[in-house]
């Protein structure tokens, strides 16, 4: 009855903000005083006032709407399996073994049914903490996306028990893992929250699922695609595109050869780029790929909607897996990724420059100027001469900021992203005379 329901909610809250809540490693000296929760890109230092963002922003959606949705019915819970949140013994690992600093970064997603985000990013914020594991994982109805990184000991752990969870019963395998050299102080922290979509493309999940995707190729499948496109490009013959889903700054650094790399700051711009380019895609065979999958699982699906496209394929694993069974294949240079390494090495081969003086150089630093958070490629020579800005806007501000009295900051703008269009229109002869060029 109401009881019930009332005690459900207040579960549920207490579930949500425990999830907000940020490690104490990552809190300011002082306790109390440094942020405690984090929410909505807001930080919090007092119960109080996240237990009032979360009543006012989140309220409806922690609401229980009837008993059909609390508790399963007779013949079986309604989304699919309920999630096992037990943790795994781990009493017969020493401490050094399950924290040591050599380890691995895991990258993963599962599309399936979750019936109870909340209770399932409890787990999971419970789980990374039981084995010491850093990253980011998003968890919604649609399923579950995340980087973690710890020891091997770890991160095996973490697999098998993933793989052991009903939920995912059936549809995580072994081999959707990804895996690269690193461990724990890849990231800052550990993030686990609940999110409306586990790749924020911007457009609701029920609108478009992941259920219309593409046709997924295996990586080898992939590369006979690849290599049939750059032979018919080189004789201006291709009916074929072969489509970058990633943002500008990571397609920068590596890309497939003969591909065409929106110049989009974030995914949530891909479905309007698409929009503003339809004439480009029609009639056409679409090759997409991205870092790990993830997000071609959407884009193509959102690009299958426009009804424009002959067909349109998928790169299964994403870069990650491809490199794994053809590091000299047609990728060429690093690959991007979201945590403290920036990128990983699969071949020589360095595509960009410097962004100073156009020496070739591929390895992101965060602009110096503290208003900031863009990437910048500046060579040790160009650091060494004061260059670590992302543009003369920045650099001027930096200087300014670091002149001024402490708390003290100017607003927040930046010439890389002000000449940028949000969405770029892409004439299609120069795509066509791109691939024609690649292919000679």
């Amino acid at each position: 009855g109401r009881k019930q329901r009332a005690l459900a909610r207040r579960k549920a809250f207490s579930l949500f903000v425990k999830a907000r809540e940020v490690p104490a490693a990552a809190r300011c000296p002082g306790g109390a005083e440094g942020v405690r929760w984090r929410c909505c890109r807001q930080a919090f230092e007092e119960l109080s006032g996240i237990h009032r963002h979360v009543a006012m922003q989140h309220g409806a959606e922690l609401r229980p709407q009837g008993p059909a949705e609390r508790l399963p019915a007779p013949h079986g819970p309604p989304h699919g399996p309920e999630l096992c949140a037990a943790l795994p013994d781990t009493s017969h690992i020493s401490h050094a073994d399950i924290t040591s600093k050599v380890g691995e970064v895991l990258l993963y997603y599962c599309y399936c049914e979750v019936k109870d985000p909340e209770k399932l990013c409890a787990w999971q914020k419970a789980l990374c903490q039981h084995l010491h594991l850093t990253g980011k994982i998003r968890v919604a109805s649609e399923g579950i996306n995340g980087t973690v990184g710890g020891s091997k000991v770890a991160t095996s752990l973490y697999i098998e028990v993933m793989l052991s969870q009903p939920l995912f019963k059936n549809i995580l395998c072994q081999e959707d893992f990804k895996s690269s050299a690193g461990g724990a102080h890849c990231f800052p922290d550990l993030r686990v929250g609940v999110f409306k979509e586990i790749v924020p493309m911007g457009i609701d999940p029920k609108i478009v699922s992941y259920k219309e995707t593409g046709i997924h190729l295996s990586p080898q499948e992939f590369h006979r695609e690849v290599e049939q496109y750059l032979s018919q490009a080189s004789q201006g013959q291709s009916d074929t595109i072969l489509l970058d889903c990633r943002n500008f700054y990571e397609s920068k650094i590596g890309q497939f050869q003969g591909c065409l790399a929106p110049d989009i700051r974030k995914f949530s711009y891909f479905p309007s780029y698409i929009d503003e380019n339809l004439e480009l895609f029609k009639d056409k065979r679409v090759l997409m790929y991205c870092t790990g999958g993830i997000r071609c699982e959407r884009g193509s699906a959102y690009l299958r909607s426009k009804a424009v496209c002959r067909e349109v394929y998928q790169l299964k694993g994403g870069i990650h897996k491809y490199l794994e069974e053809f590091p000299d294949g047609f990728y060429r240079g690093k690959l991007f990724v979201f945590d403290d390494r920036y990128a990983i090495c699969s071949n020589e081969d360095i595509i960009s420059a410097c962004r100073y003086c156009g020496v070739l150089w591929d390895q992101y630093k965060l602009c110096s100027s503290q208003h900031c958070r863009q990437l910048v490629l500046t060579c040790p020579s160009c650091c060494n001469k004061g260059l670590t800005a992302c543009c003369p806007v920045c650099q001027e501000k930096e200087l300014k900021v670091t002149s001024r009295a402490s708390g003290q900051t100017l607003k927040e703008e930046c010439e890389c992203t002000r000449r940028r269009p949000r969405v770029p229109i892409e004439p299609i002869e120069r795509v066509s005379q791109r691939r024609l060029d690649t292919g000679k």
